[in-house]
């Protein structure tokens, strides 16, 4: 047994997330944590609301709460839509709690104490409109590099540069709109990343089992050559900076550090809040001088957070010269777009997490996403892909198997799995495909490869319904009850194989499907070790009710009329 620290990028505080972020970080985490549980793998799943940094404060102003407030609401909204979507997290924590303020404080020390912060005088936009100096992602602009209007002081979404709000062309203040900016004098902290960029170059050398798209993205950052980022903004909202003593630091009184600073230090202080509660220990996860050199450390995120965990926190962690754990394997991914566009709440377009659930089903929310989702390239949403996958993977596949031997079972061997007949060379065929699939599946499981174990996982279930127009139970009944026996004894088998392999990825209808069986166990199955025969003679069974309903015409209008379509 292994043990498993796996962390998803944190999904920031305003507002409930849309399905892009579920499936590019926070799914296909919970995916791979139930696979490796079910495995037998002591697995710890963490997660937790990004809850600094201006947008926050902008959007709890427009909402006319304070911003603890504001965060306190949004934290247990965003908690409750992870549960609603199944997400396995074994502590969902803040970023503003007491843990992530101490080792923020914490890592700032001591990277000052090596050499690696330094105080400095910077030029900063100070908006006299607003009356206040404008941390990054206040000022908004045309990014310099490739002319997109309305990037942000600190990144182009569009380009994905790292910016600074003095780069932007024709700038203004996200706070009033107002263009009467000037640039002044402050002071802030920067981390010196130009002295530790051997250094983090020779680490992210060393992980040749990265996933390709987190491994560019590195690379490309690197060779750009890294410039010292300044870790601390002029906000009311945040881990304050404090000198010595512990008190406000002389020159920088009222500053905090930058939310991408503290932010991925969460995840360290979202398992020492994970231990605190459970009476658990976190240090073993995290310090290898304390057992973490055991523990295998792999991160989930979309491809616009890799280069922060690829080069800010690992610059943060390499710097202290302390034993921190650093990732082992971190898997990126592509954005999910909608008809070829972006997700927008102000106009309509796309599916937020809460509306998800009105529409279908988490676990038919999750197979898509999963199944489809954005892992080597871009990929775009549509209604009608939607209504094709759930139709023909689900429905006609999956859920027709199951209903169609069970309530055949329940007609002519009285709802239990017969006794009776021989498993034959129908039979022998069809096990060896079985576990040449699981193998498969497990395969491309272990190498986060989602789109392609789900695949084999499709392709497993369609064998199953091959088998059944093989044995043809209901022809075989009319001359041969023994042999009609054991196709629908292998079928049951099939039923209670199939809700294992479902389970990472469907767990509600998983439990759903092995109960029409009378089955439990929902651990993963060890391909060589698969039996067709498994189930006791006698063993009730019982029809379940539609597991996946058919998503009709009308409906696709519908939503597409609701949230946006072609």
């Amino acid at each position: 047994m292994s043990r498993i620290l796996i962390t998803s990028a944190l999904p920031y505080i305003n507002g409930v997330k849309h399905l892009g972020n579920l499936a590019g970080s926070m799914l296909p985490a919970d995916v791979w944590a139930r696979f490796k549980r079910a495995q037998g793998h002591d697995v710890l799943y963490i997660c937790a609301t990004d809850e600094h940094g201006t947008p926050a404060e902008l959007a709890a102003a427009a909402a006319g709460q304070d911003v603890k407030t504001y965060c306190d609401e949004q934290h247990e909204v965003q908690r409750r839509a992870g549960a609603d979507f199944n997400l396995s997290y074994d502590w969902f924590g803040r970023s503003s709690s007491p843990q992530n303020r101490r080792l923020t404080q914490h890592f700032a020390r001591v990277l000052e104490d090596n050499g690696f912060i330094e105080e400095r005088v910077d030029r900063m936009i100070y908006s006299v409109d607003d009356g206040r100096f404008l941390p990054d992602r206040y000022v908004e602009g045309t990014c310099p590099h490739c002319g997109h209007v309305g990037a942000r002081g600190d990144q182009c979404d569009s380009c994905g540069r790292l910016l600074d709000p003095t780069d932007l062309i024709e700038p203004y203040s996200a706070v009033s709109g107002s263009r009467n900016l000037e640039v002044r004098d402050t002071r802030h902290l920067y981390l010196l990343q130009t002295k530790l960029a051997d250094d983090i170059r020779a680490w992210v050398d060393s992980k040749a089992d990265w996933q390709p798209l987190a491994k560019a993205i590195a690379n490309k950052h690197l060779d750009e050559g890294l410039i010292d980022r300044g870790i601390t903004r002029d906000l009311k909202w945040g881990v304050p900076v404090v000198g010595p003593d512990g008190g406000p630091r002389p020159g920088l009184e009222g500053k905090v550090f930058y939310v991408w600073f503290d932010a991925p230090i969460e995840y360290i202080a979202a398992t020492e809040e994970w231990a605190e509660a459970t009476g658990a220990s976190w240090r073993d996860w995290w310090r290898t001088d304390e057992g973490a050199d055991q523990v295998r450390y792999v991160q989930f995120m979309g491809k616009d957070n890799v280069a922060f965990h690829t080069v800010s926190f690992p610059a943060t962690i390499i710097g202290s010269g302390e034993p921190w754990k650093t990732v082992d394997q971190l898997k990126a991914f592509n954005w999910l777009n909608w008809y070829g566009g972006k997700f927008s709440t102000s106009q309509k377009r796309g599916v937020f997490m809460d509306q998800a659930l009105e529409v279908a089903p988490a676990d038919v929310w999750r197979w898509h996403l999963t199944a489809y989702g954005p892992e080597h390239s871009d990929a775009a949403f549509t209604w009608e892909q939607f209504q094709s996958t759930t139709n023909k993977d689900l429905a006609d596949v999956l859920g027709n198997f199951v209903n169609r031997i069970v309530k055949f079972t329940e007609s002519k061997f009285d709802g239990v799995v017969p006794e009776g007949g021989e498993p034959g060379p129908l039979e022998a065929a069809l096990q060896a495909d079985i576990r040449a699939g699981i193998a498969e599946a497990k395969a491309q499981f272990e190498a986060m490869e989602f789109r392609k174990a789900c695949q084999a996982l499709r392709a497993v279930w369609v064998r199953g319904n091959e088998y059944l127009q093989e044995a043809a139970p209901w022809t075989a009944l009319k001359t041969d009850r023994e042999a009609a026996a054991v196709g629908v004894r292998t079928g049951l088998n099939l039923v209670a194989l199939f809700a294992r392999l479902a389970a990472p990825v469907m767990p509600e209808t998983a439990a759903r499907i092995a109960a029409t069986v009378g089955a439990e166990d929902l651990s993963w199955p060890e391909a060589g070790a698969v039996s067709l025969d498994a189930l006791p003679k006698g063993q009730t069974v019982s029809a379940p009710s539609v597991l996946f309903a058919k998503i009709e015409d009308a409906q696709v209008a519908e939503w597409a009329e609701r949230f946006g379509g072609a």
